[in-house]
């Protein structure tokens, strides 16, 4: 697998001249079927939700920004990660120039960063809505925030060692690839160690302490409510229960979309992440396996799944799904209504001035 800042199957240039063993053909056929069917899943999700965004791009609150920027993140993944592997699995070879390899490299893990830190900043921001929601408030709405740029630019700057540690070298007499070479022997574990740290265990505890402070506040917020409702015309609230007690279902919603959309990166990510260390720390681990290339595709998946959750969470999800494949019945039914507005409000105008005549 060479999704990461490691391949699986072959870590090091010394290993590509010690280790000659034909790849199982079979796996190999499991392997491109799986990723071809992500690919087009999490192409068709993601691009249909950029579409429903885009058609209300005037209108767009912050959280339907950062669903717009994890959709992007999620293309960057699906393109430039998913697809490059699908084609290296055909083809067993990297086939293009040298430059092409560091490119495709960099622009994995920046997909990887992305989707990750996106997640981290709608969190973050989910936190200051709800715990300070005065904050919140005060700050303009605007398409390109700062914590959407700093998360760009986090991902942009991350990923720039894999330019210098991959690169297309003579793997064989006569056979290139794209390989990736490190500083023996500690090399290899610091960097995996590193990006590990950076890319998962930092944002995940971030993410987590944030949801705990959110769920906190809610349920302070719940507690309050029922506690004040015989009080709330004759005894005013507490600056503290002031604070919480406008928290809207519609805020709630989205920290409830906000909190699958973190499982959901947990559940898939986790298995990554862990073969990465297990193999890197691990002199025996077992690599070649089919264990270790299915949990190698959990993390994809994750590209499928946060589509899905914004669709499900918009409640619309048949009628969404509908507009993406008929989009003139939809449009043609809401100008009908539209104009059916317009006449019936125009005859009400009309006939109320008549009648003061």
């Amino acid at each position: 697998m060479a999704w990461f800042g490691v391949n699986i199957s072959n870590i090091t240039l010394e290993n590509a001249f010690s280790e000659h063993e034909p790849r199982d053909e079979r796996l190999a056929q499991v392997e491109i079927a799986l990723l071809s069917i992500i690919f087009t899943i999490a192409g068709v999700l993601n691009f249909g939700v950029l579409l429903l965004l885009w058609k209300r791009r005037k209108q767009l609150s912050r959280m339907r920004v950062f669903v717009f920027h994890l959709c992007v993140a999620d293309l960057v993944v699906t393109f430039f990660q998913v697809c490059p592997q699908l084609m290296w699995d055909i083809t067993d070879r990297f086939v293009g120039p040298d430059v092409l390899c560091r490119v495709v490299k960099y622009l994995q893990v920046v997909g990887m960063f992305a989707s990750t830190y996106i997640i981290v900043v709608m969190t973050i921001d989910r936190y200051q809505a709800i715990c300070n929601p005065m904050v919140t408030f005060q700050r303009r709405r605007a398409r390109w925030n700062g914590p959407v740029c700093a998360a760009w630019c986090v991902s942009f700057i991350g990923s720039l060692p894999q330019i210098f540690i991959f690169s297309r070298v003579e793997v064989a007499p006569g056979v290139f690839d794209c390989w990736a070479q490190f500083i023996k022997p500690w090399g290899l574990k610091a960097y995996v160690t590193w990006t590990t740290l950076v890319i998962f265990v930092l944002p995940i505890v971030t993410v987590i302490a944030c949801q705990v402070r959110i769920c906190r506040t809610v349920h302070f917020n719940f507690h309050m409510k029922t506690q004040h409702v015989g009080e709330v015309v004759s005894k005013p609230l507490s600056s503290r229960a002031s604070s919480v007690a406008g928290v809207s279902k519609a805020r709630v919603k989205t920290v409830k979309m906000t909190v699958v959309i973190v499982l959901a990166y947990i559940i898939c990510w986790t298995p990554f992440f862990t073969v990465q260390l297990w193999s890197v720390w691990d002199a025996e681990a077992p690599t070649q396996t089919a264990t270790f290339t299915i949990l190698m595709l959990l993390a994809s998946l994750n590209s499928c799944a946060n589509p899905c959750i914004y669709l499900l969470f918009s409640g619309k999800l048949p009628k969404r799904l509908a507009a993406l494949t008929c989009v003139d019945q939809p449009e043609i039914k809401e100008s009908i209504q539209e104009e059916a507005t317009m006449v019936s409000s125009l005859y009400i105008s009309l006939k109320s001035l008549s009648d003061c005549r």
